[in-house]
């Protein structure tokens, strides 16, 4: 599921997108309709798509787009049923559609439709401390409470039991049953997606949410950022310490803790019964299997099996490290 909450301007003539990237001397049916703009795995047909690494050849050979921005280095790993749309920067291409799609996506301005809890109906539902801000399509369920200083800004829904802490910022988030969130947290906001540009960088679209799963605990200070593409999702049950980030469409798995001061970069996919000690640093796009050990202070920058246990920079197996460390 994408982000429910940001509206689709589409559909779009596939001439009015070609335009937009200076391919409108394409020879294809101008007038064929592109109704969204979505990943090479959800995408379906009359999307567009992108494809921008050869890490994700496996994933493109099945996409379902009717059209997708690429290179010319891997237009032919793609479908017969997918037109490519060769560009010089993909992402950059990728970015000017999206924005097209989803105007609304680009800016993350502080959210103007937040009242106080005092003057809506959840006042009665919740227990709440001084000065906690609720905006506009936001859900609450019951037994739920809400420290001081916090903002629940526009699109959020939180479950029945759960705990959000004081100085709290939430947007565009999803949050299931016995969630707690502890202080000084922002979930939800804009990853950190642009493009260097010597006059002014590119701000990247970020369309997706995050999802946390039931009895999950988020520690003081963590960031989590929504997704660019898809979605950041922290799986159930899932345990953050304190002053942890997680990037843009990072999937976290279930039943898996990490301890304080990890970073995990954007699109890694993390699996279950994962263990990460404090300070550890993964890199983007990475797979991090599922009963993997992280010691404390290891930088992983390559995909990681299942049932492995790995330290060290870069991060290699346990016992490698200590045979070379004597």
């Amino acid at each position: 599921m994408i982000n429910p909450f940001f509206k689709n301007n589409g559909p779009f003539k596939i001439l009015d997108i070609l335009q937009l990237i200076s391919l409108d001397d394409l020879k294809i049916d101008n007038d064929q309709q592109i109704i969204d703009i979505k990943d090479l795995f959800t995408s379906k047909k009359n999307d567009i798509t992108f494809f921008h690494s050869k890490k994700y050849k496996g994933i493109a050979k099945n996409t379902k787009a009717s059209f997708c921005i690429t290179t010319e280095v891997l237009k032919d790993a793609l479908p017969k049923s997918c037109t490519p749309l060769v560009v010089e920067n993909v992402l950059v291409s990728t970015s000017l559609i999206t924005s097209k799609f989803y105007p609304s996506s680009i800016n993350d301005n502080f959210d103007f439709t937040v009242r106080d809890i005092t003057e809506t109906n959840f006042k009665d539902n919740v227990k709440y401390g001084k000065n906690v801000l609720i905006g506009n399509n936001v859900t609450l369920g019951s037994n739920c409470l809400i420290g001081h200083n916090t903002i629940i800004e526009q699109n959020v829904s939180i479950g029945d039991n759960c705990l959000i802490g004081s100085n709290v910022i939430i947007r565009n988030t999803l949050i299931n049953n016995n969630v707690t969130i502890l202080d000084n947290c922002v979930i939800g906001k804009h990853g950190f997606g642009f493009f260097p540009n010597n006059k002014k960088n590119l701000r990247y679209p970020h369309i997706g949410i995050v999802i946390i799963g039931k009895n999950s605990e988020i520690g003081c200070g963590c960031t989590i950022d929504r997704g660019s593409m898809s979605n950041t999702v922290i799986g159930k049950n899932t345990f953050l310490d304190n002053q942890i980030h997680i990037a843009h469409n990072v999937k976290i798995g279930e039943n898996s803790i990490i301890a304080g001061q990890v970073g995990i970069a954007g699109s890694s996919i993390i699996g279950n019964n994962v263990r990460i000690g404090g300070q550890a640093g993964i890199s983007g796009h990475l797979t991090i299997g599922n009963n993997v050990e992280i010691a404390g202070g290891s930088g992983v920058i390559k995909d990681i099996s299942d049932n492995s246990k790995v330290m060290g920079y870069p991060a290699k197996n346990i016992r490698d490290f200590l045979k070379d460390n004597k």
